[in-house]
């Protein structure tokens, strides 16, 4: 697969959200944050400092998934992330 310009294919990443007082958040607390976790599958022919197998975190808002070869990806554009880590 290959990602043209300024877009990335990702995977989300479902993640267990704790508070600080040690509360697990339900999985519909947790969709009503904007911003969630992903790993780059395969950064656009554009987008010089984002590497495959990068963790991010993007605005959700602004993705689309497809389904690429029977597997859900999720796209999103550079300007999207917020967070590589």
């Amino acid at each position: 697969m290959k990602t043209i310009g300024k877009y990335i294919a990702i995977k989300s990443v479902e993640e267990e959200i704790k508070t600080d007082f040690g509360l697990i958040l339900s999985a519909e607390d947790a969709n009503n944050f904007r911003y969630k976790k992903g790993i780059v599958v395969a950064p656009g022919t554009d987008v010089p400092d984002i590497e495959a197998g990068s963790e991010i975190y993007y605005d959700k808002s602004h993705a689309f998934t497809m389904v690429i070869n029977g597997e859900h990806v999720t796209i999103i554009r550079e300007a999207d992330v917020v967070v590589v880590l």
